[in-house]
């Protein structure tokens, strides 16, 4: 049975940091892309951030680059997302997802994943 597993969400204040990790079990994705996507509340689930199953490549949401890193590591079967300079529209749930192929692109849309997470809270006070 495959389950990803979010961490590290919270309360913050605007301007500080927060590190959400995402756990996988279940099997290995070392080699298949994964994402983050989040949703706020009344608004529908978006892109955040992908990086490709060898770390080498990532994309990320324009609203977030620049501020926001993923980045994984194969050897703990986990994938990261590091993100500064918080503001108060940061604010949603943050979930982690999982290509089950193989496929070379770093997909956007929330369809191209077959496994999801529960979702972490993150919430940025101004």
């Amino acid at each position: 049975q495959v389950q990803l597993v979010e961490s590290g969400g919270g309360l913050v204040q605007a301007g500080d940091s927060l590190r959400l990790t995402c756990a996988a079990s279940g099997r290995t994705f070392s080699r298949n892309t994964m994402a983050w996507f989040r949703q706020a509340v009344g608004k529908e689930r978006e892109f955040v951030a992908a990086v490709s199953g060898g770390g080498g490549r990532t994309l990320y949401a324009d609203a977030v680059k620049g501020r926001f890193t993923s980045s994984r590591d194969n050897a703990k079967n986990t994938v990261s997302l590091q993100m500064n300079s918080l503001q108060p529209d940061d604010t949603a749930v943050y979930y982690c997802a999982a290509d089950a192929q193989t496929t070379v692109g770093l997909p956007t849309i929330q369809y191209a994943y077959d496994y999801w997470g529960q979702g972490t809270q993150v919430t940025v006070s101004s």
